[in-house]
């Protein structure tokens, strides 16, 4: 389990940090059933395309994937004490399946799941993380494989993205092709934020103040994904 820092000092790392939790929390508090979605522009553009789009399906993708603060949480939870690339990989490569699946056949077969639930589940996936990383799970003696975590919570995801584009009522003509152009998009958005956040991890164990402030990070990230799930279930509320 990580070790609370002793060091009370405040530097720009920490300052970092706050500002993401503040950053975050004021996105959700817009109101309480706000969420990332499409666009009011790339929602007109989908609901009003016929035929193959492949190109604009997959900036399409790739821009909802840059942008969906949940995803890319949960991915920095997951990275977050992976320190070989051949790890960030594995589990990288089993989170893309997982929403790779949901994501295509959600949207082809017209599964209907409750977007607010399932944007829950994804903000509890992110403190789920956290609290692994906290050692949370080693001082209750529950182990888990994270590796299927990662796979299933992917699903989660994939569930989550699909949710998006369903009620746009997209066309018939072309959606096999265009959705598989969509998901590469998704892919390729991921693996840019990916590298991001990659780059910024290697600064900050590089600055030699990333295990003093692990503690703190993973504790703003679990209760950033407390908020994330507390927003989508009033919101579900609120709904029903």
């Amino acid at each position: 389990m990580l070790n609370r820092p002793t060091n009370k000092s405040t530097d720009p790392s920490t300052t970092l940090l706050v500002l993401l939790f503040l950053g975050v929390l004021a996105l959700t508090s817009v109101g309480p059933v706000f969420g990332h979605g499409v666009g009011e522009q790339d929602s007109s553009f989908l609901a009003n395309n016929t035929g193959l789009a492949l190109a604009p399906f997959a900036y399409l993708g790739a821009k909802h994937m840059f942008t969906g603060y949940d995803h890319l949480l949960f991915l920095a939870g997951v990275i977050f004490f992976l320190f070989r690339l051949r790890d960030v990989a594995l589990y990288v490569s089993l989170f893309a399946l997982g929403h790779s699946i949901t994501l295509i056949v959600g949207v082809l077969a017209d599964l209907s799941i409750n977007a607010f639930l399932i944007d829950a589940v994804i903000g509890f996936s992110v403190a789920y993380k956290a609290f692994d990383n906290l050692g949370g799970f080693k001082a209750l003696n529950w182990n888990f494989d994270q590796r299927y975590a990662v796979l299933a919570f992917g699903l989660f995801h994939g569930f989550g993205l699909a949710t998006k584009v369903q009620p746009l009522g997209l066309s018939s003509d072309g959606l096999v092709g265009n959705m598989l152009a969509f998901n590469v998009g998704v892919e390729i958005g991921q693996f840019a934020a990916l590298a991001l956040i990659l780059l910024a991890f290697k600064a900050w164990r590089a600055s030699g103040k990333f295990d003093r402030h692990a503690y703190f990070a993973n504790t703003v990230l679990m209760v950033l994904g407390f908020v994330l799930a507390g927003f989508q279930l009033a919101g579900y509320w609120t709904q029903a």
